[in-house]
């Protein structure tokens, strides 16, 4: 179990924006949610969704406002939604400590697995190239987390030779974004979606002595976790 939980892993910095909420009981645990907003380089924040068990709580001053640090995993789980399902993320919480010296780099994650759909390269209107992928990472007891990634400039290129089925390690960071969805001629709403964006990537590809042969893809932003 240990060896799954290293591929998926992520660290956040963040000001605890939201009340905590009873989310769900599992195997007689209950689980929290609350938002965190984590600074991106810019003015900007990105706000995520946090869960957390109510057996790391003892102790902690979760109040809204409060500045923390993060350790754990990104997940998915599908979700009932307005008539249909839809795969919501949630950063998982394994280790919640107060935060009392901010780093430079407040969002990282590392992701070890699968794709599962063709990656899809496309351009904005402004030339931007950017390519969307879905990877599915393993889990414990034969589960998996289903997360969107997105890839820009070089690594959008290098997605073009990925196939479905390859082994594909990423770093990078989590992030929202807003976007607007028309559900009527009268009607627009306004809905929020969460991906990884990636500042680095590697193709494994297993050897006929286990060993590993990895082509790797950066747009120069190395980030270590």
């Amino acid at each position: 179990m240990d060896e799954i939980m290293l591929n998926n892993k992520l660290y956040l910095e963040g000001t605890i924006t939201s009340e905590l909420v009873y989310s769900h009981v599992m195997y007689g645990e209950g689980f929290y949610t609350f938002m965190l907003d984590v600074p991106r380089l810019s003015d900007a924040k990105d706000a995520l969704a946090v869960t957390v068990s109510e057996r790391l709580l003892t102790g902690l001053d979760l109040s809204i406002g409060n500045d923390i640090t993060v350790e754990g995993q990104l997940r998915s789980y599908n979700k009932f939604i307005d008539g249909s399902n839809r795969l919501v993320l949630t950063v998982f919480a394994r280790k919640i400590e107060p935060c009392l010296e901010k780093s430079k780099n407040p969002n990282i994650i590392y992701l070890d697995g699968f794709i599962c759909k063709r990656p899809v390269y496309r351009t904005t209107p402004f030339g931007r190239e950017i390519a969307d992928m879905l990877l599915a990472v393993n889990r414990a007891y034969n589960k998996s987390d289903y997360i969107p990634t997105i890839a820009w400039g070089r690594n959008s290129r290098f997605c073009q030779s990925l196939e479905v089925g390859d082994n594909i390690r990423v770093w990078g960071r989590i992030q929202s974004r807003e976007y607007q969805k028309k559900v009527s001629d009268e009607e627009v709403i306004k809905k929020v979606a969460y991906e990884v964006s990636i500042s680095k990537m590697e193709r494994v590809t297993a050897t006929g002595t286990d060993q590993e042969q990895i082509e790797k893809s950066d747009d120069d932003n190395l980030i270590i976790i």
